[in-house]
């Protein structure tokens, strides 16, 4: 029997070329192929990068097989039968990989009705080795949305010991109160994400501080009326710092004339720098641009050393609200527009490819829109949580309900939309603003609450629930170094 040897050239930069569409069948004479196998079209792939060669669907390009072919993967054998082909005859076994599932399980952490205000943002971080049996305390920070948009009370937290069976709270944080200025100014601290900095055993609570007239109305006339805030916790004295701003941030009379870290994820490196998230904008208020500052922090205090690529877009206020997360030795942000939500990746988490719409896999927007996104990050996939136009819900204010998750194509940079779960029911209200955070190895948490101000839950059920959706792995996330 004859065979040839076809030796494919890679482009450089390009992981992969496609080879010729064949079929793939049973070749007389051939007895490593035992048994009969179906026809249907394939597309050989070969990576030189992953010494690895894959067939491919190529109506659906979906992966049929993976086969490691060692260091010449690039080598396709092929007989004399013009339309049969198989990989270089190395006995190799096809690379199995178990896919990671996950179920939801909704919890409530709070409930409550009132003509004064609703519960708002609630976001954890957890504390390794606080609570009962090793396993970590968590704490959720929380505010009141006051009766005026966008006007919130001074900080509460709750807090649990055992993974969420019993809550404390919400507690009102004496140092996290309501300030005054001189004038009788109110400034407050708002959009607030905590996270556990492992390398000095404290958390830290990271939101915008904010100005409010007496009537509530936000004041932007002096610089920093918006500013990076953060409050430090030590678990060992259970004490909080009062709010202090990030120091040495530059330019406070042009580029950063407001500086908002608000409603973002954040990420401790290795050596213990913090890389933030922010959106800001100069004097005349106009649309905001979004960077990440990279700042050192001792335990106490928090400081600017430098900040990465500016990125904005026109219409739309710009950008907003930008998380971060880290995945597979890269870095991914997602960022919020009043059209539509936007992602792109990057190698260091200051520099960034050109920004994208988010999409899912078949090419359709996202729908996601005028609103937050956040991550979670575990090492055996990447996920975005969301919510999206398209789902029943055009009832409800920028269709802000239900709360859905989903798995992120990490190089493709969209969604595969037969991996979405709603998280958190649509009950007749909008859910506001939301958090994400890993708790344990095996599980992480997505907060939310629905937005209703009154004494009467809504017809569809809405009463005013601060919602904990577990995450629950089938694998244990790796990435997590410090939690069980």
């Amino acid at each position: 029997m004859k065979i040839a040897i076809i030796f494919l050239t890679l482009i450089t930069g390009n992981s992969f070329l496609s080879v010729t569409l064949c079929e793939s069948k049973a070749y007389p004479g051939d007895s490593s192929v035992k048994g009969k196998i179906k026809t249907e079209p394939i597309l050989p792939v070969a990576s030189k990068h992953s010494n690895t060669s894959c067939f491919i669907n190529p109506k659906t390009l979906n992966v049929i097989e993976t086969i490691i072919t060692g260091p010449k993967g690039h080598e396709i054998t092929v007989t004399p039968d013009p339309m049969m082909m198989w990989l270089s005859p190395q006995k190799q076994s096809p690379i199995k990989s178990k896919p990671l599932h996950f179920r939801v399980q909704t919890d409530v952490a709070h409930q409550e009705l009132s003509t004064g205000f609703c519960w708002f943002h609630p976001r954890v971080a957890a504390i390794p080795g606080y609570g009962k049996g090793g396993n970590p305390a968590i704490i959720m920070t929380i505010q009141k949305h006051l009766v005026v948009s966008d006007y919130y009370s001074g900080m509460y937290y709750m807090r649990t010991d055992d993974l969420g069976k019993n809550w404390s709270g919400p507690i009102e944080i004496p140092e996290l109160a309501w300030q005054y200025e001189a004038d009788g100014t109110t400034v407050s601290v708002a959009d607030v994400t905590p996270g556990w900095h492992s390398p000095t055993g404290k958390l830290i609570a990271i939101g915008i501080k904010v100005r409010y007239s007496k009537e509530g109305r936000q004041l932007l006339d002096k610089s920093r009326s918006h500013d990076a805030a953060y409050a430090v916790f030590d678990p060992e004295t259970n004490i909080w710092t009062p709010w202090k701003m990030l120091a040495n941030v530059p330019e406070p009379d042009t580029k950063f004339f407001l500086v908002n870290p608000g409603c973002v994820q954040w990420l401790v490196k290795p050596d213990g720098t913090i890389l933030l998230p922010v959106y800001f904008s100069g004097p005349e208020l106009g649309e905001s641009s979004v960077t990440v500052f990279e700042c050192a922090f001792d335990g106490e205090t928090m400081t600017y050393l430098r900040h990465g690529d500016e990125m904005t877009v026109k219409g739309g206020r710009g950008l907003g609200e930008p998380s971060l997360a880290s995945y597979n030795n890269r870095y991914y942000l997602t960022l919020r527009n009043d059209r539509c939500g936007y992602v792109t990746s990057g190698e260091d988490g200051l520099h960034w490819l050109p920004i994208r719409e988010w999409t899912f896999d078949d090419g359709m927007e996202l729908g996601s829109y005028n609103t937050q996104a956040h991550w979670l990050s575990h090492s055996n996939g990447l996920f975005l949580t969301y919510t999206r136009r398209g789902a029943n819900n055009d009832h409800i204010a920028r269709n802000r309900a239900p709360l859905f998750m989903a798995e992120v194509d990490p190089e493709k940079l969209h969604v595969i939309r037969s991996t979405e779960q709603i998280l958190i029911p649509e009950r007749g209200v909008m859910l506001g603003n939301f958090g994400a955070a890993p708790i344990t190895k095996k599980e992480s948490w997505v907060t939310d609450a629905e937005f209703i101000v009154g004494d009467k839950p809504h017809p569809r059920g809405a009463d005013g629930t601060v919602w904990i959706a577990r995450i629950i792995w089938s694998k244990k996330n790796k990435l997590i170094k410090y939690l069980k």
